[in-house]
């Protein structure tokens, strides 16, 4: 008795592949604004944006592989790319951050003046380019978009960074300011970052979604009048949308085939409403031994 239904959200490849170009485009006119200011601080950020338009691309490339139908060789299909898009990223960032933490700290004892009036206009432009970036992701619900998000967000706490102290810098002779706000962007970064990673280990590892309590499914299909128990419960996540259940369910009394077959859909609907979108069925008779030593 299986359920191989197929309908998610999926997740929208033109989120990432927008975040791409504008990335990309704002790294052309960070190194031209950084060359005309002078200015090595944004020098230094075109740099790491640059990292940031591969990061993306590669997450563009495997949310694009991660919506290919199943194969015979990849029976889940190819949601597990998109995983791998979000550790990817997921390191980058974590290099990123820990860069940005070198050559900052440094900085707070011999802070160098940098041209606060340029800095102005090219933090404006960097928050509306990446602050546009991030709104498109955030309507992503995959985890590669959300990894990806943090990667605009960066950069737009970044450039709010750049913005606020260009302009105490523009009043007042603390340059100071720039490297500590780097530090505690980067200290925010590696933080959300390091959730990230946690929560992709959980899918890989296959361990129950958060979304989905096994206490809450076992109480929902036991309430049912023809069934006496469950056992064998397996819950896990493809890519963490797509939730994957088998389970046994031990019948109070033997059924029929039509019978079975309201008992199943009953099931698949009190299962879904839990967010459990793939669900694999075994019945078993009130007599019935399982042959499977975790039933025991």
């Amino acid at each position: 008795m299986h359920n191989h239904s197929h309908s998610r959200q999926s997740p929208d490849v033109g989120n990432i592949r927008a975040a791409f170009f504008l990335n990309l485009l704002f790294t052309v006119i960070e190194i031209v604004g950084g060359v005309l200011t002078n200015s090595v601080a944004i020098l230094s950020d075109a740099v790491h944006d640059l990292g940031d338009s591969f990061s993306l691309g590669l997450s563009w490339y495997f949310q694009k592989i991660a919506k290919r139908p199943r194969t015979r060789k990849y029976t889940y299909g190819y949601r597990r790319f998109s995983l791998m898009g979000a550790l990817v990223n997921s390191v980058i960032l974590t290099v990123g951050s820990l860069l940005i933490l070198i050559n900052a700290v440094p900085r707070l004892f011999s802070p160098q003046q940098p041209d606060a009036r340029g800095m102005l206009l090219l933090a404006v432009l960097g928050v509306l380019v990446n602050g546009a970036a991030v709104l498109r992701l955030r309507r992503g619900h995959s985890l590669n978009e959300k990894v990806v998000s943090l990667h605009m967000l960066e950069d737009v706490l970044g450039w709010l960074a750049v913005l606020v102290g260009a302009g105490i810098m523009y009043f007042v002779d603390a340059p100071f300011i720039d490297p500590l706000l780097s530090i505690l962007i980067s200290l925010y970064i590696l933080f959300n970052v390091y959730r990230n990673i946690r929560q992709s280990m959980q899918i890989i590892l296959q361990g129950s979604p958060g979304v989905v309590s096994p206490d809450e499914v076992e109480k929902a299909v036991k309430s049912l009048e023809k069934v006496s128990g469950i056992h064998d419960l397996h819950i896990w996540s493809v890519d963490g949308e797509y939730n994957v259940m088998t389970l046994h369910v031990v019948l109070s009394e033997p059924l029929s085939m039509n019978q079975l077959h309201q008992l199943k859909a009953e099931i698949r609907k009190r299962l879904h409403q839990l967010d459990v979108q793939h669900i694999t069925i075994e019945f078993e008779t009130p007599d019935e031994d399982c042959d499977l030593e975790v039933c025991s």
